[in-house]
């Protein structure tokens, strides 16, 4: 909790409005607090950790309180007299954990709603209330500076619920395993101008089967290279799988993971409606910014590798938590 028994430091954000101000800006900034993650001492004294991110954003705040005529203060506190360190994070984690708890009864309500689908519309329904529910979820996670335990088990229910929703396609669709010891030392091509399902692709063979793989960019195969998500390829789409979901299923890459990469991966590829990811419209925007941005199919690797290289790592953390 504390850093391997670092001490921890504050920071302190009091403002003040005019008394004849109106309610409007009275209540934007308590949710923007809110937002933020803060939680209340006092009725006017209010903390974060003195973490880079914290610390701007009341800096942006304060900006806000002056802009309304207001008055405010941010200061560094090293220690509260007469409350510990300890009891602050358990005031972090009780409002955290009200906070998950909204979530969970609703997603019970929802998880009892799954068992009575009786048609598409009424499933394309409960993944878009999922699909609220996790976001909500990931604003919560944003701000829970101290992994409060609600939050593991509530996003283990929504990922419950989404499984259910969700029809297991690979195991109706024959896909042919393979090692990945056999493609360790294979060249790679794929088309020009790699998008979502190629750049995903792109770096589970480099992350999974060889990290200094040579991959080519071109429309034609050489009669020594393994072609992906391009016309007669080796590795491409098949039934309602993306050619991503079809290699993780071919090397036998069972990890969780790289299941929830995959779901990201299926819906921006696929547009089918099939997985609620809240994080999907955001990577799609990421991408289609760097396809504008005309940047080159090397820099495109490069990019990719790091987005999904960092969704990878954050969804794995998360499953190795919850188990």
């Amino acid at each position: 909790m504390l850093n391997g028994g670092m001490k921890l430091s504050w920071m302190v954000f009091s403002y003040s409005l005019p008394s004849k101000s109106s309610s409007s800006p009275r209540v934007t900034l308590w949710r923007r607090l809110r937002r933020l993650g803060a939680i209340s001492l006092k009725d006017s004294i209010h903390v974060l950790p003195a973490r880079d991110e914290c610390i701007e954003s009341f800096q942006w705040l304060a900006q806000e309180v002056q802009q309304a005529k207001g008055e405010a203060l941010i200061m560094r506190v090293e220690q509260f007299e007469g409350l510990a360190d300890q009891e602050i994070i358990e005031l972090f984690s009780k409002t955290r954990s009200e906070e998950y708890q909204e979530i969970e009864a609703r997603s019970i309500e929802l998880e009892k709603s799954v068992n009575t689908i009786a048609s598409t519309e009424a499933r394309s329904s409960l993944l878009e209330a999922l699909e609220k529910l996790r976001k909500q979820h990931t604003e919560i996670a944003r701000v829970d500076f101290f992994d409060c335990p609600d939050g593991i088990r509530v996003m283990t229910q929504l990922n419950r619920i989404a499984q259910a929703l969700s029809p297991n396609l690979s195991s109706a669709i024959a896909v042919p395993r393979t090692a990945v010891d056999e493609y360790r030392d294979k060249r790679w091509v794929t088309r020009p101008r790699p998008y979502i399902d190629r750049l995903a692709c792109i770096w589970l063979i480099r992350r999974f089967i060889n990290p200094n793989a040579e991959i080519r960019y071109s429309h034609k195969v050489a009669p020594d290279e393994v072609a992906f998500e391009m016309k007669d390829a080796t590795f491409g789409h098949c039934g309602n799988l993306c050619t991503f979901e079809v290699m993780t299923i071919a090397f036998d890459l069972n990890d969780p993971g790289l299941q929830v990469v995959g779901e990201i991966v299926h819906e921006i590829d696929l547009r089918d409606g099939l997985y609620a990811r809240p994080e999907t419209t955001g990577v799609d925007a990421v991408l289609q910014g760097w396809l504008l941005g005309n940047l080159s199919d090397a820099e495109l690797e490069l990019c990719g590798i790091k987005l999904f290289e960092g969704l990878y790592t954050v969804f794995s953390k998360q499953y190795r938590e919850s188990a």
